[in-house]
């Protein structure tokens, strides 16, 4: 999400949430550190696992959600708005940003491969 100042707030989408199921615990890289695009922003806590969520942009972490510490279920129940990890001043968004978006065949294809999983998981 796009901040004032030319920042972006960076987290976990809605479906990337409903493939790891319930978070525990939320550990965001410090404020200073530097990120590649693809890189780990930080880690998350599942119930059996840890898993590095990936930026989708490179740049300088500015901040961090602090509130996570003590409720990361805020990512669930607020992904695009309370449940944000860090802040992020970018890099290298000119070079990066057609790397960002998806088109209509690439989300066709993820919906399908979704239903597939789910598929496999209820038999």
């Amino acid at each position: 999400m796009p901040l004032d100042g030319g920042g972006v707030r960076v987290g976990i989408t809605a479906l990337g949430l409903k493939a790891s199921g319930d978070i525990y615990m939320c550990r965001p890289k410090s404020v200073g550190s530097e990120v590649g695009q693809g890189r780990s922003i930080g880690v998350v806590e599942l119930s059996k696992s840890i898993v590095s969520v990936k930026s989708p942009l490179s740049g300088v972490v500015t901040r961090v959600n602090e509130a996570l510490e003590a409720r990361p279920e805020l990512v669930h129940q607020s992904p695009y708005d309370a449940g944000w990890l860090v802040e992020l001043a970018p890099s290298a968004l000119d070079d990066e940003r057609g790397r960002l978006a998806v088109d209509a065949q690439a989300i066709r294809e993820g919906m399908q491969r979704w239903a597939w999983l789910n598929q496999l998981e209820a038999a």
